[in-house]
């Protein structure tokens, strides 16, 4: 298990960077390739059926919740094949400061979910500790929807996990590092699924 980093006071930034780099290693190392695919096979599924990708997240997470929908958006369709319905509940500002003010802060995920999820649909968390308000609250909706749900988390011991149908804990309490290997997650899934639908020949006229 990758050990907790930092845990010393560094006075060099290249000895810094090479700590970190190592932590993340580690850290990805350890992903297991059932949970990977898995993942995969969640998301290959929910394309083919047409069904609605939600993806949710608080602060960088939520950066990573808009860039998923980003690339998953701009690099599929534009191959013509793959036809996607994604949505970031992290990115309508007016909606969520609206539920934060009128109603409760740990709602606004789920509130959306109620008003626009289906059964069948899948939902993603990305979610450092796993333990926040709203997206424990976004998981609860998710499963009483009927809904499939998968977690990717930084820290072990999470409470999203009992609510999702696949949980991927990094158990790795820095909150860069955790954000990082989500954009990881999020790249391979997105240039995966992206590649695997185009011949060899084309990919080679690709910017990925």
């Amino acid at each position: 298990m990758p050990k907790k980093f930092p845990n010393k006071n560094y006075k060099d930034v290249i000895e810094y960077y090479n700590d970190y780099s190592k932590s993340l290693n580690e850290t990805l190392v350890l992903l297991k390739s059932n949970q990977i695919k898995n993942v995969l096979s969640l998301l290959n599924k929910s394309i083919q059926n047409r069904k609605n990708i939600f993806i949710c997240g608080n602060g960088g997470s939520s950066s990573v919740s808009n860039h998923f929908l980003c690339d998953f958006q701009k690099g599929l369709l534009l191959d013509k094949k793959l036809r996607l319905r994604t949505y970031s509940l992290s990115s309508n500002t007016d909606l969520i400061t609206a539920i934060s003010n009128d109603l409760n802060y740990n709602k606004i995920f789920s509130l959306q979910l109620d008003s626009l999820a289906d059964q069948n649909d899948l939902l993603i968390i990305f979610s450092v500790s796993g333990k926040s308000g709203n997206i424990i609250e976004a998981a609860k909706s998710a499963k009483k929807k009927k809904m499939k749900v998968i977690s990717f988390v930084g820290f072990k011991n999470s409470r999203v996990k009992k609510f999702s149908n696949i949980c991927i804990e990094f158990n790795n309490k820095n909150y860069g590092i955790s954000e990082d290997v989500f954009q990881i997650l999020m790249h391979v899934y997105s240039q995966y699924i992206r590649q695997k639908n185009l011949s060899n020949r084309v990919i080679l006229n690709k910017n990925f």
